[in-house]
Parts: C-alpha cells; structure tokens; sequence
C-alpha cells in the first residue's frame, strides 16, 4: 500500500531493517549455542556417572548425544561468524560516503547502483539480500540435517569409542586391568579353596 502512495523506504531504512533482522538471528543463535553447552556439560557428568557404575550402554548412547551435541555448536559458531561479518558490512554503510566505498567491493552491479544513486536499483539489492538471508538460513538446517545422516555412520561409532576411553581415562578406569584383576583374583580363589580340601582330606585319613 505504501507503494501505491509513493512512500517507498528509502536506502537507509531498508538498511536498517536488514540489519535488525540479522542482529535477532545472531542473539538467537547465541542463546541456542548457549543452551547446547549446558547440555554438553550436563551429558558429561551423566556419562561419566555411568562408566564409574559400569554401564557402559547407556554411556555408548549418551556419548553419541554428546557428538551431535558438540557438532551442532560448531555449526552455530560458523554461522554466528557469518552473520556478524554481513551486519558489520551494514553497520558501514550507514553514510552515503562509507556506503560507497564498501558497495564497489561487493558486485559490479552494486557499484553501478552507489555511482548513480539509483534508488529503484537499491531497493532491488535490498529485496535481494532479503531473499538471500533466507536462503541461508534454509541451507543450515539442511547442513543440520546432514551432519545427523553422517553421524549415523562407522565415524560415529569411531568417535563414540574413542569418547567413552576417553572419559574411562578420566575416572581412573582401565577395562583391561580390571579383567585381568577379577580374573587373578578368581584363580586365587579356586587355589585356596582346592588348598583347604587337601588339609581336610589329609587330617582325615590320619585320623
């Protein structure tokens, strides 16, 4: 409607707008990544909880919670780093001089656009920076979704082993020397026991 009347945004409000949305998208994405470190921490204690009481299938399954988990943060580090270099080039061209400068580094045509100030070629820019920004955010949920399909691999089982030595380690247990512990500790047994026999049987057949 506000087409039909002339009162077309102009440059700098479409600017400013773009530029609020992209702020909101990096302040959610932050409490996101916030909010899978808590849970990172919280799948930890409960993983090592488990090993010490040695149940190690439910260690097997929290540990690749744990690996989607830490992959997900990465992705939300990567994309925070994205946006925060197109808000800044925004915050840049704020004055029609700043403007200038950083549009002729972006496309040939942007440059055309700053050098006539042509401002039906600027509000097609920003509609396209719109539909671009979405189309980003679309292509991290499929890199989302990618990553769970990878996981569910031979490399999750690789990195899932890997983890669970890994916090063995850490609480002072070694599955190897506990075998061989609770095996020499059993031939001790049976020697004892085999060693009591021969004394009864003994005393017996003197008496």
């Amino acid at each position: 409607m506000s087409f039909l009347f002339g009162n077309r945004k102009t440059p700098a409000e479409l600017l400013r707008e773009n530029k609020r949305m992209i702020d909101k998208s990096i302040r959610d994405i932050e409490r996101e990544r916030q909010g899978l470190q808590t849970q990172e921490k919280k799948l930890i204690a409960e993983i090592k909880k488990n090993a010490k009481n040695g149940q190690m299938g439910a260690v097997r399954v929290m540990a690749k919670d744990l690996i989607r988990t830490r992959h997900q943060i990465e992705k939300f580090y990567k994309l925070k780093s994205q946006l925060q270099g197109v808000s800044l080039r925004i915050q840049t061209l704020k004055s029609t001089q700043a403007m200038g400068e950083a549009m002729k580094g972006v496309t040939k045509a942007m440059g055309q656009m700053n050098r006539q100030m042509n401002l039906p070629s600027l509000q097609k820019i920003m509609q396209e920076f719109e539909r671009q920004n979405e189309k980003m955010e679309m292509t991290s949920e499929v890199m989302g979704d990618a990553i769970d399909d990878a996981l569910d691999g031979d490399e999750e089982e690789e990195e899932t082993d890997e983890l669970v030595n890994q916090v063995l380690d850490e609480i002072g247990i070694d599955i190897n020397n506990e075998v061989y512990t609770l095996s020499f500790d059993d031939t001790l047994i049976s020697l004892e026991s085999n060693h009591d026999k021969i004394a009864t049987f003994s005393m017996c057949a003197a008496c």
